[in-house]
């Protein structure tokens, strides 16, 4: 079984709605790159997830917000606007927020689970992800992923460490081994 057979397997998507909503974007040449857990995947070892973070250009966000409308079910929310479609538990969730609209000018394609999507670069992947973990009134359980996101970034960039915040490094690294960063696969 492929990475993204898996993938769809997992989010049980039936409907191509991952590919159909990259599609749309590409098609209509929507500047866009995925951060979150799946971006995180681009660089590490994949973890699966049933929501797909997506930056879009900030100008671009009535069309975006039109396509999506004209093809699946929308909802937003004071920070995003939620894709859903149901033939896939996959969520994509468009970002509203201004501040990471910088992340396309760094963006890349690369393979994520065995499909190519444009992701946003370390550093801001770190960037988001820190400010999702610190972010009190998230829930417990999504800032443990945050974290062991984090960890998992600072695993393949070690040069990232200094970007964290203090008191989050310490968090980072006791949630994944006190010892040290050796309980991520293929570090022998």
């Amino acid at each position: 079984m492929s990475a993204l057979s898996f993938w769809k397997a997992v989010v049980s998507d039936q409907s191509n709605f991952l590919e159909n909503v990259i599609g749309l974007l590409e098609e209509h040449g929507i500047r866009y790159c995925v951060i979150g857990g799946v971006a995180v995947n681009a660089y590490a070892e994949p973890l699966v997830t049933l929501a797909l973070d997506v930056v879009v250009a900030t100008d671009q966000l009535p069309a975006v917000r039109a396509l999506m409308e004209r093809e699946f079910r929308v909802r937003e929310f004071p920070y995003s606007l939620s894709v859903y479609d149901p033939g896939s538990k996959l969520q994509v969730q468009f970002q509203l927020r201004p501040e990471v609209a910088d992340f396309l000018d760094r963006a890349a394609y690369r393979d994520v689970m065995g499909f190519r999507l444009r992701v946003a670069a370390p550093r801001d992947l770190l960037k988001a992800k820190a400010d999702a973990a610190l972010e009190p009134t998230r829930r417990p359980s999504k800032r443990g992923k945050d974290r062991l996101d984090l960890a998992r970034l600072i695993q393949r960039f070690p040069d990232l460490r200094s970007d964290l915040p203090a008191e989050l490094l310490a968090q980072v690294e006791e949630a994944v081994d006190p010892e040290g960063f050796d309980l991520l696969p293929g570090d022998g």
